[in-house]
């Protein structure tokens, strides 16, 4: 079987812990967008270990992880994050990690433009500074350099002169900044060249030959539905589609042949940087969950915004990716309070919102209170003795959302989930 993981938030949905787990029953794990910008953080013997661009799926002997050519790569990091897994005792070889070719890569002018453009701007979006989004911009101007670029030194030569010659002018003349020496990248990303080429392979075809060898594959997403650059909270939002369907265009695979599509929610909601928050919490019940949840973003370090569940945020992120399931993750965040609060339909300027709106700026929302189950279910096992309230909430999510739930996370192990019935 085949499946697809998407978060349906604005990311830190816990997918890392979801991905792993089920990594265990798929052949190929495969990572189809997005960058080092996303964090998947995993609790592996003990220890967190952070995944930036290798697939968690790593973990699990066995089986084959891919990266998509909707991924753009750095290969600083990639090379770094290999090193570091290898030093961890973790097994990462050119059998069971591959990169497709044509994965765009980052370069060092990208990151300077992203912090660049981000020091200039009058709205602050809280970009990461990995340079994603200017590495984005040069590949649908048809100026990116490309893994497949990458491997051949004559042709990256030349395709890294022409975009030397054009950012190294902006950079001069726009951002007063030090030009990029030519011959310090070129030789710095030779060497990366050395380091990956036993990596690179043909991912789209190995997705085809597996298929007929009906093999199971999981597709992995980074980030969450509200920060797809066309459906989320624009601008602030990443630089690649977050939704499902773009598993078709990040890895050359057809989305008819993905048998269920899974989301990833929290049992309350987070986001990192800036934008709209319908539901967020300030002060000492923010930094409640923020304590209690350990909300601090994989990449980056900073504090996550906290806030209620947001259902009718959740609803639409169902909708957009066409979710078969719905996993809860963090429930056990929630076992010391008396009341709940869900977020159950938004209101602008004391008037209620009968659709989606485009713009979540100065919205409102409407809450229903939930009653809380006051009791730890960190070691519950079975889903028929969560406590009422504790069930009483995930049936509120299923019957606004319009999706079951078929697995809740209620602590840090992989051991802590809990199938339901769907």
């Amino acid at each position: 079987m085949n499946k697809a993981i998407v978060g349906l938030q604005w990311g830190d949905e816990g997918k890392g812990k979801i991905i792993d787990w089920l990594s265990s029953s798929s052949d190929y794990i495969v990572r189809f967008q997005g960058g080092n910008n996303a964090g998947h953080t995993v609790i592996y013997k003990g220890e967190k270990l952070i995944f930036h661009l290798v697939p968690s799926g790593i973990l699990h002997k066995g089986k084959v992880c891919l990266i998509g050519n909707g991924v753009v790569v750095d290969p600083r990091v990639l090379v770094e994050e290999i090193r570091v897994l290898k030093s961890r005792g973790i097994d990462v070889n050119p059998r069971n990690l591959r990169i497709s070719s044509l994965c765009h890569l980052i370069m060092p002018y990208h990151r300077n433009l992203d912090a660049l453009r981000e020091k200039y701007r009058l709205r602050k979006i809280g970009t990461t500074k990995k340079g994603i989004g200017p590495c984005y911009v040069d590949k649908y101007s048809r100026s990116g350099i490309r893994i497949s670029d990458l491997i051949h030194p004559q042709i990256f030569k030349i395709r890294l002169q022409e975009n030397l010659k054009e950012k190294n002018s902006l950079f001069r003349n726009t951002y007063h900044y030090p030009p990029f020496s030519f011959k310090k990248i070129y030789r710095e990303y030779l060497e990366y060249a050395d380091f990956i080429r036993p990596y690179i392979a043909d991912v789209e075809e190995i997705l085809q030959k597996a298929t007929k060898q009906k093999k199971n594959i999981l597709f992995e997403g980074a980030q969450g539905v509200f920060l797809d650059v066309d459906f989320g909270t624009y601008p602030y939002v990443t630089s690649s589609n977050t939704i499902a369907p773009a598993l078709a265009t990040g890895t050359g695979f057809s989305l008819r042949k993905v048998n269920k599509i899974m989301g990833v929610a929290k049992a309350y909601t987070t986001r990192v940087g800036e934008g709209p928050f319908p539901t967020e919490l300030k002060g000492r019940k923010g930094d409640f969950f923020r304590r209690k949840g350990d909300e601090f973003g994989a990449t980056t370090g900073r504090p996550r915004r906290c806030g209620w569940l947001d259902l009718v945020l959740l609803k639409r992120a169902a909708m957009l990716s066409d979710i078969d399931e719905l996993i809860i993750t963090k429930m056990d965040v929630l076992d010391e309070l008396s009341e709940i609060k869900v977020c159950v339909g938004y209101k602008r300027g004391g008037r209620i919102i009968n659709s989606f709106p485009t713009s979540l700026d100065k919205i409102q929302p409407v809450y229903d209170t939930l009653a809380g189950w006051k009791t730890s279910i960190s070691q519950i096992k079975k889903y028929k003795n969560f406590p009422p309230a504790a069930k009483a909430y995930i049936k509120t999510i299923e019957k606004f959302v319009g999706v079951k739930v078929s697995y809740i996370s209620v602590g840090k192990m992989r051991e802590n989930i809990v199938k339901k019935a769907v």
